[in-house]
């Protein structure tokens, strides 16, 4: 059986929000600071970014502009909102509790 490194889509939303809570992104920078950040463990699939990225736009989460990339290039960025900023909070909460749980369950003894 192969490894699946793949991001889970929940989770992958919050990624999106922490990584731009750090700067502003183009979709593949999005994704390369994803892998990089996490020591090439989590992989991101450009059709599971994009759907995220419309979805966290709807939501209000991040907004979107064109601007030139460092190459030149014309390019879609994504930048949080005041709103991402509280769901973030939200949603870092939620996964520090259930990775709490999660590691709780793991360390039990037969």
């Amino acid at each position: 059986m192969g490894t699946d490194n793949s991001v889970i889509r929940g989770t992958l939303d919050m990624l999106i929000l922490k990584i731009l809570s750090l700067a502003p992104l183009h979709g593949w920078g999005i994704s390369e600071r994803i892998q990089a950040s996490s020591s090439d463990a989590l992989r991101v699939q450009q059709g599971s970014l994009y759907a995220s990225l419309h979805r966290l736009t709807s939501e209000g989460w991040i907004r979107s502009y064109w601007q030139e990339t460092e190459h030149g290039r014309r390019a879609r960025y994504y930048a949080l909102t005041k709103a991402g900023e509280r769901q973030l909070a939200v949603e870092a909460d939620h996964w520090n509790r259930l990775a709490a749980g999660v590691t709780r369950v793991m360390a039990l003894e037969s």
